[in-house]
């Protein structure tokens, strides 16, 4: 049974899910492949369907964190921990939606200019952990 998520729960999906994006592209920061990365990013975030969608393409956008890699993961990693949490007790058809369209955006973003780098590996890794259910 599907429930309708309120504003604070869409920003959080939300929040997860360009945040995600923004700390991969972040690890390993370029200005030659930002563009390629937004793009890359956006095509598969667009590919998302039902709740995903709506929570990602309504509202306003996250205010992310721009001093340090470690500020970003502060506020991204957790956002995608109660996203799943979110969508496993409002929609749980949706979970395995949620974290295959913030993986596959957060690969595409990496491999979008000269290959994954180690520390971009590293940023998925970590957003693969928080997108996991715990234990």
């Amino acid at each position: 049974m599907e429930q309708r998520l309120t504003d604070e729960e869409r920003l959080t999906l939300k929040t997860g899910a360009f945040g995600a994006v923004f700390l991969v592209s972040n690890a390993d920061p370029g200005m030659l492949g930002v563009i390629r990365e937004s793009v890359a990013a956006s095509g598969a975030l667009a590919d998302a369907s039902g709740v995903v969608k709506e929570a990602l393409t309504t509202g306003p956008l996250p205010r992310l964190p721009r001093d340090s890699q470690l500020e970003i993961e502060s506020v991204v990693l957790p956002a995608l921990g109660r996203a799943v949490r979110i969508l496993r007790e409002k929609s749980p058809a949706d979970v395995e939606a949620y974290r295959s369209v913030v993986l596959t955006a957060a690969d595409r973003v990496a491999r979008a200019h000269d290959g994954v780098a180690p520390a971009e590996a590293a940023a998925i890794d970590q957003i693969r952990d928080a997108l996991a259910e715990p234990a």
